[in-house]
């Protein structure tokens, strides 16, 4: 047997490439894990964990020249000093914007699992039916029962806080305690609960933080740091780093190459198999092939579809995967930055201590128990209270003394959420290999071509009223609307690509994630998606990992890959 040969390549080492390679490697098998970028070790790289804001240079702000070197990332909060080079180099690796899209991209080993924002929600049951029942898209070839035990595992692993609050919108998992609201969520949440009948729901933000001491995973409790995005020396929220990787490794079964670019997926035309993966070594530029008798494509949504669309083009002109007409089509996001704020009165002599790493979370309560709004699906809220401190305004103009005194104390209370709503999937919302664009190996880019459709233009306006008229119910004064900059991909969970399906004339991938032209090829990240729902999806990408490489192993005992 080959040295290059393994019984198993996953590419990608994120969330769910992360989650692959360790089920795979428990289950007995050899694997390669290819990742793009660099290596990033664990507590050792996180270099900037335990800084300050007077530790940077400008403060953690981007420089001018950092703004002007990186237009992409300028957009939103990645570009800073404390994060600057964990985002990809878009000068490296462009692409091109037939229509706005913020795609925000983690390119070292670890990808985005380091810098998420780990709110941690199951899909509900009716995110899986919902297509199917409106005529939307393709049906999903899955219900929520048969991910309903994968769930259960990936929990039980990642370690997720939160509460069970018995909702059907919002399935209860396998939680450890939840990170506190503080006095004033508690206060809006039994104002909300009142105001409209049990109906809407103020509940803890469900989050990879874990509040028990893993010693097991060598991963302690959350510290209240609240500097996540930075690396956390404690283990303390889920990644690749601090979880999955670990756990590979100890089996002894785990290869882990970076500086990886996967050109194609190696394929057979007459077993109708994939062989392996052709790699760029990114540092030399060298060329190499692995082969394998499975291959894990978590490369991220697009990236994976990127590969797919580059493989097999003599037998099919769209790529691997391509055979539906699907591939590269129904890309989805989150839509937000649309929601309410306000303040706060009567908590004057209350305060909080330490910085949680997560707020509140309002779950879906729109087009749910026989309501019917003007558009389908709904949306959740993400939020928190605070007390302002001494960078708050100052209205008077003091100085010395004076100013000292007014600094000193707390501000007042204010509370803030944002809305997360779904996006439907439509095939006209896509992306495509562009090869008059090149990056710095000399690979073809995509070009993207998605924006918002009427249906979440029209939910964008409940978002706002509606958080609105949630905050004034419970008493909040100075209510007011906020809605910021939005465009596709700023949410940061780009899903659709390669779908999911019960045909393999409208979908890509089958109930098990399987290619249906190369049925040894599995995509479990959110390429898969065949709808978005309007939780955070990578609870749900960990799971379908989980199950995929379940059946994958299974399938190879058999003989049948």
């Amino acid at each position: 047997m080959s040295e290059n040969h393994y019984d198993a390549i996953v590419v990608g080492s994120g969330i769910s490439g992360g989650w692959a390679a360790k089920e795979l490697t428990e289950k007995g098998l050899r694997v390669l894990l290819l990742e793009r970028g660099r290596n990033i070790e664990h507590v050792k790289d996180y270099v900037n964990a335990g800084k300050e804001a007077w530790d940077y240079p400008h403060r953690g702000r981007p420089t001018q020249e950092m703004r002007e070197r990186f237009p992409v990332l300028r957009r939103d909060y990645p570009l800073n000093e404390a994060t600057h080079g964990m985002w990809a180099n878009e000068q490296d690796s462009p692409y091109v914007e037939e229509k706005r899209f913020d795609w925000f991209r983690g390119y070292h080993v670890g990808g985005r699992s380091l810098l998420w924002g780990r709110q941690t929600y199951r899909l509900a049951p009716a995110d899986f039916e919902a297509n199917a029942r409106e005529g939307v898209g393709v049906d999903w070839p899955i219900r929520y029962d048969d991910l309903a035990p994968w769930y259960d595992y990936v929990e039980r692993f990642a370690g997720i806080s939160g509460t069970r609050e018995g909702l059907d919108i919002l399935p209860d998992g396998e939680f450890l305690p939840p990170i506190p609201l503080n006095v004033v969520e508690e206060h809006v949440a039994e104002r909300l609960r009142a105001a409209f009948g049990g109906k809407r729901h103020l509940i803890n933000a469900r989050v990879a933080n874990i509040t028990e001491s893993r010693p097991d995973q060598n991963r302690v409790a959350c510290q209240y740091r609240n500097k996540c995005w930075l690396g956390c020396p404690y283990g303390a929220y889920f990644s690749t780093q601090s979880a999955t990787l670990p756990a590979a490794m100890a089996t002894g079964r785990l290869t882990l190459r970076p500086f990886s670019i996967v050109r194609q997926v190696l394929y057979d035309k007459d077993s109708k198999r994939a062989t392996g993966v052709e790699i760029i070594d990114s540092e030399t530029n060298l060329t190499y092939e692995y082969t394998a008798d499975v291959v894990f494509l978590n490369a991220s949504a697009f990236n994976s579809t990127w590969i797919l669309m580059n493989s097999a083009t003599d037998v099919w002109e769209g790529g691997l995967g391509s055979s539906s007409g699907e591939l590269g089509h129904n890309v989805m996001d989150h839509h937000f930055r649309v929601g309410a704020t306000g303040h706060v009165d009567g908590f004057e002599d209350r305060y909080f201590y330490g910085r949680r790493p997560a707020g509140f979370y309002i779950p879906r309560f729109r087009n749910i128990d026989g309501e019917e709004r003007s558009y389908l699906r709904g949306f959740g809220y993400q939020g928190s209270a605070s007390r302002q401190g001494w960078t708050r305004e100052i209205a008077e103009l003091n100085i010395g003394v004076d100013l000292k005194e007014t600094l000193s104390q707390p501000g007042d209370w204010t509370i803030g959420m944002t809305g997360f709503g779904e996006m439907l999937p439509n095939h006209d919302n896509r992306i495509s290999l562009n090869r008059d664009v090149t990056d710095k190996w000399g690979l073809p880019v995509l070009s993207i071509s998605v924006e918002l459709g009427a249906n979440e233009r029209e939910m964008r306006k409940d978002m706002k009223q509606d958080a609105m008229e949630m905050l004034e119910a419970a008493g909040v004064r100075d209510v007011r609307g906020t809605e910021s900059d939005y465009a596709p991909g700023m949410g940061i969970h780009e899903m659709g690509t390669a779908r999911m399906g019960r045909d393999p004339k409208t979908s890509v991938l089958n109930e098990f994630n399987q290619v249906w032209d190369a049925p040894n090829v599995f995509v479990t990240d959110g390429a898969c998606m065949t709808s978005s729902s309007c939780v955070n999806p990578s609870l749900t990408y960990m799971a379908l990992t989980a199950r995929a490489v379940d059946h994958a192993v299974n399938e190879l005992k058999r003989g049948n890959l």
